[in-house]
Formats: structure tokens, sequence, C-alpha cells
């Protein structure tokens, strides 16, 4: 028990300690793994090689699959990570509970309801080309967040729970016009919907990053700009507003910026679910509530964890194998595995 001055300064040495090694080992972790991708594919490469491709001193062959293909999926991967992640951090400290993750508001099925329609339809390929899936992916995501607010707003506000049962509603209603849309395509157009739906960095180019590198970037900002309100939010809403917050306001940015993490994450690499959901609980347990080190471990541990998945997708099967499907093999024991050891927080 902490009882004088001295415990008090003690105790914030080892906090400060503790959180300088927590980043400082993600740190390292995100390097070792963006060197294990890298080097690891259907052509094995050496670390050095990569080295010297980055630096432009490396041979024709190598130095083309390195800046050429593994270079933008591995950006990708990071981007996409660090984004999921956040939004599930965000979403479980809006929410006040270890279950929500990105998907929590139905954004995510709004995204492959849009990118269906492009597929199935061609909806913008007129104009966009091959940018018509990610763009209206991107589209519907807002849409449905607007869809989302409307339907939770009353003359008396927005509240949480109603917001929560929203967005479960719109996501339920999506993922049907999706499975409808599966049903009466063809076999080709069936096996696109499906494959996108899986998830996948594939089809990840620096055109892919650079679509998505700007939405992303401005929602992780925005959301770092309320790391102290989200801090006093997860307390309690009403302990929050009795400390100054405007909660509504903080609400709504916080609503946004997922909105443009999971936007720009699922209209570059389809749905993969589960990031948001094990990352921030991770670090929860290892540095604790506070949200100045949270969100920048949770960006940084979300770029690992998607590495570190779409090397074993690649070293396990081959280049084309879903990363999507490995998150969620992973996701569903952890998901079994809050829910039996947090159920006094679910339920709270």
């Amino acid at each position: 028990m902490i009882t004088t001055y001295e415990d008090i300064e003690e105790f914030r040495k080892k906090s400060r300690r503790k959180s300088i090694l927590s980043i400082s080992m993600t740190l390292v972790l995100l390097v070792i793994s963006f060197m294990l991708c890298m080097c690891i594919g259907n052509y094995t490469i050496s670390p050095q090689e990569v080295l010297e491709a980055l630096i432009g001193k490396g041979d024709a062959g190598s130095s083309t699959i390195i800046l050429e293909v593994r270079l933008p999926r591995v950006l990708c991967a990071m981007l996409v990570g660090a984004a999921l992640s956040i939004a599930g951090l965000t979403m479980q400290s809006l929410f006040k509970n270890p279950m929500a993750s990105p998907s929590v508001l139905g954004i995510s099925s709004g995204a492959s309801f849009g990118a269906s329609l492009a597929i199935s339809f061609g909806l913008g390929s007129t104009i966009l080309g091959s940018y018509s899936t990610p763009f209206m992916a991107f589209v519907m995501c807002f849409i449905t967040m607007g869809l989302v607010y409307l339907i939770a707003r009353t003359r008396y506000g927005i509240a949480t729970v109603t917001l929560l049962l929203a967005g479960v509603a719109v996501g339920a209603f999506f993922n049907g016009l999706v499975s409808m849309m599966q049903y009466i395509a063809d076999e080709d157009t069936l096996a696109a919907i499906v494959y996108w739906t899986m998830g996948s960095f594939n089809k990840c180019t620096f055109d892919s990053f650079w679509i998505s590198v700007v939405p992303i970037a401005i929602g992780i900002v925005s959301l770092c700009l309320i790391h102290r309100e989200l801090n006093m939010i997860s307390a309690g809403e009403e302990q929050a507003a009795n400390m100054g917050v405007n909660v509504k306001t903080v609400r709504m940015i916080a609503i946004v910026g997922t909105s443009l993490c999971v936007a720009g994450a699922t209209a570059i690499a389809g749905t993969i679910g589960f990031v948001g959901l094990i990352i921030p609980h991770v670090f929860r347990m290892i540095i604790g509530p506070n949200h100045k080190l949270l969100i920048p471990l949770c960006v940084m541990g979300g770029a690992v964890f998607l590495l570190l998945m779409d090397t074993l997708a690649k070293a396990a099967f081959s280049m084309s194998f879903p990363v999507g499907i490995f998150t969620a093999l992973l996701g569903a024991p952890f998901f079994i595995y809050i829910l039996k050891t947090r159920k006094k927080e679910i339920w709270e």
C-alpha cells in the first residue's frame, strides 16, 4: 500500500521504467517483425540483401522483389494493424467493455457491402478503375457511421448503449445484404467477394498505401488528441462530465477517428478481425489503463501483430493465403479467454 511521499515517488519511478521498457521492447519487436516479413516469402532473402536494397545498393533481382512487392505489402500491414488496434482501444474505452472492437458500430460490415457492390456491379469502375473497390468500401464506412448515428440519436441526445445497439443492428443488416449478393452472384464474382471479406495484403501496392495513409493518419492523430478525455470516460461518463469533459464532443471525435481508421484499413485489406480486440487488451494488462501510453503501444503492437501474422501466412502456406484467416483463428480463442476471465467487466 502507498502511504508516504517516498512510496509515491518509488511507484512513479517503477511506472516510468515499466513504460520505457514496454515502448522500447515493442519498438524492437516492430523492427524485427519488419525484417522477418521482408525476408520471408516465396523466395527467402537475407537481411543483408534487404538492407542493401532499402539503401539502393542491392542487385536488380532482389531489389525488385523487396522494393516493388514486399515493401508496399509490409507498409500496408503495418498501417492496417496500427489503425485497427487503436480503433479497438478507442471502442473499448468508449463503451467501457473489453469485448468491444472496431466492428462494434457495424462499420466493417458497411465496408464489406460497399466492396461487394463494386465487385458485383462495377460501381465507380468507369471513373476509378481498379480503385473502385477500396473507394466504395471507404464511402460505405462513412454512410454506415452516419446511419448508426441517426438511428441512435434522440431528442435527449445519444446514449452509448443505444449507439452500440444501433451499430449491431446496422452491421447485421449489411451482413445480410452481403450474403444476399453472394447468393445471387456468379462463380467468379462470388469468389472475389469471399476473398475480399477474408482480408489479405496480396494486392497491396504503394498506391494502396497512399490511398489509406492520409485518412488513417488523421484518425490516429484525432484519437491521440483526446487521450486524457478517454482516460476519464473509461472511468464513467458521469464522472468525466463532472470533471469538465464534453462527453458528446469526445464521443463524436472518437467515432469519427475510429471510422477513418477502419475505413482506411478495410479499403485496402478487406475485413480483418480481432486485431482491435487482442492488442489493446494485451497492452492494457501489461501497462494499465493510461491512454497516453496505450495509444503509441497499440499503434506499434498492432503493426507487429499483423506483420507476424502475414509472415506466418507466407511461411506456412503461400503468398496468396489470406491473413484474416490467421487473425480469426488466433482471435477466437482469445475472445473466449476474455469471456471466461473478465465476466465482471463485461456485465458491468
